[in-house]
């Protein structure tokens, strides 16, 4: 199973549209849980300390507001990072400012004698990891690595100015050392999932909304298509046929006739278009576009050449172009009197059909969307289409596919 699959799987299960929204509330609500173990670790510092009264009060209300703003600093934060909202520069002001006035007044505590080396210990390793995330989302990676840097050399210096030495000091400093990078990363990485499962939901919406383009324009080129020819032909032959009528001959009926058979035969294709099954067999247009052509009173001559050997996609394509032709003459050259189709091999690895004939008016033929519908189903196949109108009347239309030949 591919990792995309994975990641798209995960956001089904995280329920489906609203996925990314829950995933947003998981993040935040894992981020109030964070700010509540922090007043709960505040308290465990505040019960085993041996301060007096009002200095443990001064920590306690500090570490409340600490982790308030920690959480508020956090929700503004992931916001700025997935860009729905300001820099919050002012609360990034104030988390530094409380976390740089709670190391500072755990430094007075110990240089005073109402905390021990060990509690100084404990409360700058707690006070540095809690800092630590927020700061990394809230901005860029290197200017948030050297606020990190900085209130963590402050409050380290800070300590040792205030007496703390020996193991103590080294406990704080590698405490200090893993926990801060550790929390920076994890912060780091928080705002890059909620962002990519956002993007993801993004990417799949975009992708539902294409696939709904893409079968219009399929839809659209089919229905071109297929009834671009079979109207010509219902158009020329009830002209003919309304002349014979006037006429008094018989053979207007054989005429009708055939216009209600195509009529009929148009209302199956366009059933097989809206189904999505329908593909163009290339001996059945090269004979049909024969047929056609005759009808029309237009000479036409036809070289088969490796067909029955074509895969089925190839000759699919090849069948299309069969089908565009013809009604291109029909419509664009009102004085053809030949067409020539042949069917060959340019290399050994590539099949070229050609479509010759006479009678092109002035005016640029085949300018509608036909052409273009066509190039689209050879580009998907790595073929080509290619025309030329000369000035003599002339018209050419060279589709060429590349093909292997099954051994």
């Amino acid at each position: 199973m591919s990792l995309n699959t994975s990641v798209e799987d995960w956001v089904e299960r995280l329920g489906g549209q609203d996925g990314p929204d829950r995933y947003r509330r998981y993040a935040l609500g894992s981020v109030g849980f964070l700010a509540v173990c922090e007043m709960g670790l505040w308290a465990v510092w505040v019960a085993q300390s041996n301060a007096d009264a009002l200095s443990l009060v001064y920590v306690a209300v500090l570490g409340a507001v600490h982790a308030v703003i920690q959480f508020l600093l956090w929700r503004a934060a992931l916001n700025h990072y997935l860009a729905v909202g300001p820099r919050p520069v002012g609360l990034l002001v104030a988390f530094a400012a409380v976390t740089v006035t709670m190391a500072a007044l755990a430094c007075v505590l110990l240089s005073s004698g109402r905390i021990d080396e060990s509690d100084l210990t404990s409360f700058t390793v707690w006070l540095l990891m809690f800092f630590a995330g927020p700061p990394m989302l809230a901005l860029p990676p290197r200017a948030g690595a050297a606020l990190l840097a900085a209130v963590t050399v402050a409050c380290l210096a800070g300590a040792v100015a205030a007496g703390v030495t020996g193991p103590p000091l080294g406990l704080a400093i590698g405490g200090s050392v893993f926990m801060v990078p550790f929390m920076a990363v994890a912060s780091r990485a928080s705002g890059w999932s909620v962002m990519l499962i956002e993007q993801l939901a993004a990417a799949r919406q975009t992708q539902a909304r294409l696939a709904v383009a893409e079968e219009r324009l399929r839809f659209g080129r089919d229905l071109h298509d297929v009834l671009g020819r079979n109207l010509a032909v219902v158009a020329l032959k009830s002209e003919l046929a309304a002349q014979l009528a006037q006429r008094g001959r018989p053979e207007a009926v054989e005429h009708m006739v055939e216009v209600q058979r195509i009529a009929r035969e148009s209302q199956r294709e366009i059933r097989s278009v809206v189904r999505g099954y329908r593909t163009a067999d290339l001996h059945t247009e090269l004979a049909g576009a024969r047929s056609v052509l005759e009808a029309a009173g237009i000479d036409c001559h036809i070289e088969y050449g490796p067909a029955s050997r074509l895969p089925s996609d190839v000759q699919s394509a090849l069948g299309w172009v069969v089908r565009e032709g013809t009604t291109n003459v029909l419509r664009h050259a009102p004085g053809a009197s030949r067409c020539t189709l042949s069917l060959r091999t340019a290399s050994a690895t590539e099949a070229l059909l050609v479509m010759e004939n006479d009678g092109v008016s002035d005016a640029e033929p085949g300018a509608g969307t036909g052409l273009a519908g066509l190039k689209e189903r050879l580009a998907g196949l790595s073929g080509t289409l290619a025309t030329e109108h000369d000035p003599g009347g002339f018209f050419r239309l060279t589709a060429r596919v590349p093909w292997e030949e099954a051994e």
